[in-house]
């Protein structure tokens, strides 16, 4: 789905200014660990890992995010990204990130995750789909955050979108239940007051 980020960008600057003097810049991405974190809470049947013949179902969001490193991928996991605050979550991300990139995370940093997060807007990727991670039931995929022509109001606008796409083990989760998953980030991500309340 499409998701307008005018004003989660408008949000990031102000709360990068009011954190200047504290040495800390706030990500995109970092917000979009917030916001996926709860957006599982408001959609807990997505929050579900499949094993086997098992379904495990988690009452924290611990975010597995996609690091490229020099021999790969690896997922270091934001613990409890539901109710952290997203400069904790920004703290913890660059350095599990560092350390990703030295391969000095011990296992529990990279192994588990209730569900993963994927982000190659960076790369100037408009739209992916991203393989998910088992055991878990659940990855979103984000691509670049552009300015596109957008009805908005009933009149044609220019608008900062960015492309977001669920992929989800139907044996785990229906698909009306990543449905209500994904309008869950999106609503978030569009009106992002929600992620610091």
């Amino acid at each position: 789905m499409d998701v307008r980020l005018d004003a989660l960008l408008k949000l990031r600057a102000e709360l990068n200014d009011s954190l200047s003097g504290r040495g800390l810049k706030l990500s995109v991405n970092d917000m979009l660990i917030k916001a996926l974190g709860l957006a599982l809470m408001q959609a807990p049947k997505c929050n579900v890992s499949f094993a086997g013949d098992q379904l495990v179902q988690y009452h924290r969001a611990d975010i597995s995010v996609a690091v490229s490193v020099p021999n790969g991928l690896i997922t270091p996991i934001i613990t409890g990204a539901d109710s952290k605050a997203i400069s904790s979550i920004s703290s913890e991300m660059s350095d599990l990130a560092g350390r990703a990139k030295d391969g000095k995370l011990q296992p529990h940093e990279y192994q588990g995750g209730t569900a993963s997060l994927s982000n190659m807007g960076m790369f100037g990727i408009k739209q992916f789909e991203a393989v998910i991670n088992p055991p878990q039931g659940m990855i979103m995929a984000i691509g670049a955050g552009e300015k596109r022509p957008f009805v908005i109001d009933d009149a044609l606008q220019i608008a900062t979108v960015m492309s977001a796409t669920g992929s989800f083990d139907h044996r785990a989760i229906d698909g009306a239940d990543g449905a209500q998953l994904m309008q869950a980030f999106r609503d978030l991500c569009e009106k992002p007051l929600g992620l610091v309340a």
